[in-house]
């Protein structure tokens, strides 16, 4: 007995101690492979693989994770220190930069609040249109924001809706399906009529057991009271008389015994969909700009670096080849998590007509919008934020259309303005207009008000540098030059060729089929390793991959990138997952369920976009020049 204690001590200390020594002995055991084989090959091998197991094991935090090849190849002779330092600060860093000042305009300003609210009133407090209001407005705000940030902002929202569905419940659970509109006469009256039929029956049942009582039928199905005489009016309107009947409530069994926090499991089921729906449609929302989740930029950045010859893909190629994935991905999903939480009756969750709600629904509908007046009107920050906003697209899109001259046609020099110019730009400006209206105003008082509450400085710009570092997330940005770096040490030293090499058997399969492979396999390791991580690890591998079968690199590198966010089946799959969890509404048994669906609905969504319109946006059908240079510059 005492030994099985001691043992249970030393083992509950290792498993305590796990990551430390897994920080430890990953190194030293894999130590062999660069000193048995002292080939610049193998020395970013030993890199690449202690990384990738520090990344996917999180044994130590993912920034200082990505910091290993900054010391390490230069150790190793792989990379200069100053040619690894210069890799964790590019392009894709500026862009950044930007879209974080501009976000933290919106969020301090609360134009998050407003847009998730209005776009909520539209929708309406019937459960389907809720979630897919919920939902929609959830993908516009992480287009610009990250996923964490998004989900962050809309769930208390939502939190504060479904208390309100879970306090009206429990004070009005009877009146939970009554409607306002006024029911027929004719159908009313046959309803009653069987509700006299099954009271009689039961005390023609109860009379029979203990002779209490005495009835005299009437022809319409009546029954009289005790005591009273033949003389009274006979009542023919097809009401019953007032008789109070108590029915016994059977036992209910221990499997069927309903949560207590929640009404009914209906109101439980309605919880569950509306906190899983946002984490999906964070998601999907991420999708669809290049700068909507990082790992859009570390594709981004790697794609550029790797074949900087390849002028194909920019704010708007990638914003019209993502776009229909997303609405179809949001309307497919939005209808997976209707039938699996609220069942298939669309017509009754959907019903847009103002006489068939519910108490219930009237009250959550009065409550987001005595959530809206708390905002009051519309401030001179909002409006500013909003114009920022919606110039910070424009630019992005006219930068390079494709089908017609862009504005940086108008500069001489080609080249020089990117997507991160325009985003850098616009955040820098932020910080120098003031956040208070320049004229005055009689109806801007209130407006005044809460800008001198924030800051009494008559000048304060509209965000300042302590709004923007509170939202910076700087273990993204060494996160993302860490990968930068590892691709760098497999371009250098010619690992990325060697791996090409040894994926020739691969040859005999079509392109379609390699790229299926591809999702399949990146959004399953995605829900068990972070997606920037996983991303990084796949890059180098799929492009050396599709260079050895001569397919264009785009096939399987776009896929696979959208497909990398597809970790949604557990909370530790992405920070939304974990946010939402952190709610209480759903079980990891839910997520399972719900995310394994939402995971096979987007790998099918992106394999049916690239296989369409991405040939034609891309030139997917011929192995481009760009890639042949490649090519050629590898075998040199």
């Amino acid at each position: 007995m005492w030994l099985k204690s001691e043992r249970m001590d030393v083992l509950e200390k290792v498993w305590t101690a796990r990551k430390l020594i897994l920080v430890v002995l990953i190194p030293l055991s894999l130590l062999p492979l660069p000193l048995i084989h002292p080939t610049s090959e193998a020395s970013c091998a030993y890199v690449l693989i202690v990384t990738a197991v520090y990344w996917v094991s999180e044994a130590v935090p993912l920034g200082a994770a990505a910091l290993v090849p900054a010391f390490l190849y230069p150790l190793f002779g792989v990379l200069k220190s100053s040619e690894v330092a210069a890799e964790y600060c590019k392009d894709t860093t500026l862009l950044l930069i930007g879209v974080i000042c501009l976000a933290a305009s919106i969020e301090k300003w609360n134009l998050h609040k407003r847009i998730a609210l209005r776009m909520v009133m539209i929708a309406g407090a019937k459960p389907g249109m809720l979630v897919l209001g919920f939902m929609c407005c959830t993908v516009f705000l992480s287009m610009w924001l990250s996923n964490t940030s998004t989900t962050a902002m809309v769930m208390p929202i939502a939190e504060a809706v479904l208390q309100q569905l879970i306090s009206t419940g429990v004070a009005d659970a009877q009146e939970d399906s009554d409607t306002i509109e006024a029911p027929d006469d004719d159908r009313d009256k046959e309803e009653n009529l069987d509700k006299n039929q099954l009271e009689l029956l039961y005390r023609r049942e109860s009379c029979h057991k203990q002779e209490l009582c005495t009835l005299s039928e009437e022809p319409n199905g009546l029954a009289q009271k005790p005591g009273q005489d033949d003389n009274s009016p006979a009542q023919s309107n097809g009401h019953l008389t007032q008789t109070a009947i108590s029915i016994p409530e059977p036992q209910r069994p221990e499997a069927e015994k309903k949560d207590p926090r929640y009404p009914t499991k209906r109101d439980h089921m309605i919880c569950k969909c509306l906190s899983l729906s946002i984490t999906y449609a964070a998601t999907i929302g991420g999708l669809i700009t290049i700068t909507g989740t990082s790992s859009n930029l570390i594709f981004a950045e790697q794609f550029n670096s790797r074949y900087p010859d390849a002028k194909v893909i920019n704010f708007g190629t990638w914003f019209i080849f993502s776009l229909p994935i997303s609405i179809i991905m949001l309307v497919l999903t939005w209808v997976w998590l209707h039938c699996l939480f609220l069942g298939c009756n669309f017509r009754e969750t959907c019903s847009l007509s103002k006489k068939r709600k519910t108490r219930r629904e009237e009250l959550s509908e009065i409550r987001i919008q005595e959530e809206y007046v708390k905002l009051g009107p519309i401030s001179y920050p909002e409006v500013v934020t909003g114009i920022f906003f919606v110039l910070m697209t424009l630019l992005w899109f006219t930068r390079e259309p494709g089908f017609v001259p862009g504005w940086t046609s108008l500069f001489e020099k080609k080249g020089y303005r990117t997507d991160a110019t325009v985003s850098v730009l616009l955040g820098f400006l932020l910080f120098l207009i003031p956040a208070r209206r320049p004229w005055p105003s009689a109806s801007a008082a209130k407006d005044e008000s809460s800008v001198t509450e924030r800051d009494p400085d008559p000048l304060a710009p509209m965000i300042t540098w302590k709004d923007f570092q509170k939202l910076m997330p700087w273990e993204i940005v060494i996160l993302v030059g860490g990968g930068y770096a590892l691709a760098a040490g497999c371009k250098v030293s010619g690992l990325s060729v060697w791996i090409g090499q040894q994926l020739e058997p691969m040859s005999g399969l079509p392109p379609w089929a390699v790229t299926l492979l591809a999702c399949l396999l990146v959004s399953a390791v995605t829900e068990f390793a972070s997606n920037p991580a996983t991303l990084t690890v796949f890059l180098p591998i799929l492009s050396a991959l599709s260079e050895t079968l001569q397919i264009n690199p785009l096939h399987t590198l776009i896929p696979a990138t959208m497909c990398v966010s597809f970790g949604v089946m557990l909370p530790v799959g992405n920070p939304p997952n974990a946010i939402v969890f952190s709610y209480g509404h759903v079980q990891i048994s839910d997520m399972v369920k719900a995310g394994f669906g939402v995971n096979l609905i987007g790998v099918l969504v992106v394999m049916l976009a690239i296989m369409t319109w991405g040939f034609p946006l891309f030139h997917l059908t011929e192995f481009p020049d760009w890639a042949i240079m490649r090519n050629v510059t590898n075998s040199l």
